[in-house]
């Protein structure tokens, strides 16, 4: 489902001023690649991304959003990074400021495929392919998802 329907609603009594909305992006490994989608709207590679639906723990929503975009099963394995994204307006002219929530997982089972249509295509990259595709946000979080066992990264 590309927009929630508890956002849907916002929308109708809001607009399209600012929402603060929380997001999540699981960087799902598999040896040295990253599995990476090309969105739908905008045809960028990213990773597995997402909104965290109201009283819905971030990190179920990795799991969630791996099922519903990619078809795969996944681990969630540390905390990466936690980040306000610049605001962004879309298309439409509703403007959005993310809170991005950023997991290290594991890829499980499944063959990755475009489940829900947010993604036109999926692939397993290497990760230095998966940090040449990605936008400078989600670079970092690749970066920092396979820096190993760090402390997770917040912005000052």
């Amino acid at each position: 489902m590309p927009t929630p329907e508890f956002v849907l609603e916002l929308r109708r009594h809001v607009g399209h001023a600012p929402l603060p909305i929380v997001g999540v992006t699981a960087v799902i490994l598999d040896s040295d690649q990253v599995l990476m989608g090309r969105r739908s709207d905008t045809g960028a590679w990213a990773p597995i991304s997402g909104i965290v639906d109201p009283g819905e723990e971030p990190a179920a929503t990795a799991r969630r959003e791996a099922l519903e975009e990619a078809g795969v099963e996944i681990r969630v394995e540390r905390l990466v990074s936690v980040h306000q994204v610049p605001r962004i307006t879309h298309v439409n002219g509703d403007q959005v400021d993310y809170l991005d929530i950023a997991f290290r997982c594991t890829w499980v089972s499944g063959a990755p495929w475009p489940a829900d249509g947010e993604l036109t295509e999926l692939r397993w990259l290497p990760l230095e392919q998966a940090l040449a595709a990605a936008s400078a946000g989600k670079r970092r979080a690749i970066e920092l998802a396979v820096a190993g066992p760090a402390e997770a990264f917040f912005e000052a």
